[in-house]
């Protein structure tokens, strides 16, 4: 038995990273605005803020390179990502 495909809202993978990259780059600017005003040093939570900006442009990239493989038939690149 095949399952239901997921509601559109679930299956929009650049609308999710985008918001999700930007709220990452809204908190590390709000972290460098207070490390440059003096309210607190830049630790670990910049850093992390940083990480998760990063890391959702990659997931972004891979997602973006196995979408245009399978749009090409490529015999690897996974299937279902449209």
């Amino acid at each position: 038995m095949i399952p239901p495909p997921l509601p559109r809202r679930l299956t929009q993978v650049r609308t999710v990273t985008a918001i999700g990259s930007l709220l990452w780059g809204l908190g590390a600017a709000a972290l460098l605005f207070a490390a440059l005003a003096g309210w607190r040093p830049l630790d670990i939570w910049f850093t992390t803020c940083l990480a998760g900006m990063l890391l959702g442009g990659f997931g972004f990239g891979v997602y973006s390179w196995q979408r245009a493989s399978a749009r090409r038939g490529s015999r690897a690149a996974q299937r279902g990502l449209d």
